[in-house]
């Protein structure tokens, strides 16, 4: 029997090497959506000395209770080591049905209205997959949280936008209230093919809390062009000044004002135990909704990660059963958070007033935007790639001369908008009092700069 050569060997396994790679390797549902402009940012706030304002996290610690409830899962009863049930650990679902039933007079079944999630972005992916398909339209109310886009084109849908628009008192400092829908032009982005809208309140970057009034417009919409909402809430409880956060799928939180009729039955509300809690790596998110939407979802858990980490799942379950008993009382985390996250954003903004940034006043979440058109007039030809917004060569620019990372604001618009909204960058004051005491050191150094 004649064996085959080495020298054949080799050249036929190297035809099989081309031949394979002769192929696409990537899925098409990932075309377009490669680049994440959050990798280059990290990137370069570790790679010069920084004080990192840029990512939306805490950097202090979760509250005592909140601690000790994690310490207790871990060292505690030894089956918090294993699988729970796929849906949610059952004293986590049954304590978020209870507290936001008896919140917003919605009855709740934690087996039918709970899914528990890998943190609110598992939720917010679980919902694109289970929801859209090819061709749907998806309307994103920008500024948005840059998944929104990505994970409506994985899922085959079509992301259409709409911007909010600012409109600034001159001579005033803004807030995040002056962006405003133009009902006209949300109208016209329903179609035949429209098969849900993105909501975002407490809005990430602007800080913008929707009123009563906005949100009627958009559940009429909804409900006249049968569409679906996603409502991402991470932020409820980050709300400042008096201001109200409404949920527009049930009801306010507190005080109690009536459900936006029809929306329960077509809304899925999006929370988070990390931004809840100043507990962001625990990863623990969850949807709210009707069981004929959920259980959809539950389809989608099921066949991808089929349940989260158990004992994470079972300290958020004793912070809710805590707060619970607290809620409403100066004792309440909720009530506790926001009012000292309220002094550091008056803080943040005095400060970058001081080298000629301009703050507007978030209504709410961790984030402020500063627009920096000033900066844009004076110093127009920053290095960077021509066709680079100016606010992403204003913030490489500020990291590496300044030693302050913020966010450029345009990664938070689709592409066609991006050059009208290229002079904002977003800072996060959910920080120590240590961390704004080094911003304020970089400040002092750089007012001292401007100066004749």
């Amino acid at each position: 029997m004649n064996l085959p050569s080495v020298e054949y060997k080799a050249n036929h396994s190297q035809l099989l090497r081309t031949l394979t790679m002769a192929k696409q390797l990537q899925a098409r549902r990932l075309d377009g959506i490669d680049h994440n402009p959050w990798v280059e940012f990290v990137r370069l706030s570790k790679e010069y000395d920084t004080v990192n304002l840029g990512q939306g996290f805490p950097d202090f610690s979760p509250p005592d209770f909140a601690v000790q409830a994690f310490q207790q899962a871990v060292s505690g009863d030894f089956m918090l080591n294993q699988y729970t049930t796929a849906f949610g650990y059952p004293p986590l679902t049954k304590i978020l049905a209870s507290f936001f039933g008896k919140l917003l007079g919605q009855e709740m079944d934690p087996l039918k209205n709970v899914l528990v999630t890998v943190g609110a972005y598992g939720a917010l992916f679980t919902a694109f997959q289970a929801l859209v398909d090819e061709g749907d339209e998806v309307i994103i109310i920008e500024p948005a949280f840059d998944c929104y886009e990505p994970m409506t084109m994985m899922a085959g849908g079509r992301p259409v936008f709409v911007s909010l628009k600012p409109s600034a008192p001159k001579g005033q400092l803004g807030c995040s209230n002056d962006w405003q829908l133009d009902p006209t032009e949300l109208a016209s982005k329903f179609t035949p093919h429209t098969k849900i809208l993105v909501l975002n309140t407490p809005n990430n970057p602007l800080g913008k809390v929707f009123s009563k009034t906005e949100l009627e417009l958009v559940a009429d919409l909804c409900q006249k062009h049968d569409v679906l909402c996603i409502s991402d809430e991470v932020y409820q409880w980050l709300v400042y000044d008096g201001h109200q956060h409404i949920s527009i799928g049930i009801c306010s939180p507190w005080p109690r004002v009536a459900s936006l009729p029809g929306m329960w039955d077509r809304t899925l509300t999006i929370g988070s135990a990390g931004k809840s809690f100043s507990a962001t790596g625990w990863k623990v998110g969850w949807a709210i909704g009707p069981d004929n939407i959920m259980k959809h979802l539950r389809t989608v858990h099921q066949n991808s990660i089929f349940h989260c980490p158990t004992q994470a799942q079972a300290a958020v379950a004793q912070c809710f059963e805590r707060e619970q008993q607290h809620f409403g009382q100066p004792s309440s985390y909720f009530l506790q958070l926001p009012q000292a996250m309220r002094l550091n954003r008056d803080h943040m903004v005095r400060s970058l007033q001081s080298v000629g940034l301009q703050p507007l006043i978030p209504q709410g979440s961790y984030f402020l935007i500063a627009d920096i058109s000033d900066f844009k007039s004076k110093m127009p030809d920053l290095p960077g790639a021509a066709d680079e917004p100016y606010d992403r060569r204003f913030a490489k620019w500020m990291i590496k001369n300044k030693g302050l990372v913020a966010i450029p604001v345009s990664i938070f618009f689709s592409r066609p908008h991006q050059k009208d909204f290229d002079h904002y960058v977003r800072f996060c004051f959910v920080k120590d009092e240590a961390t704004l005491q080094a911003m304020d050191e970089r400040l002092r150094k750089w007012r001292v700069e401007l100066q004749p």
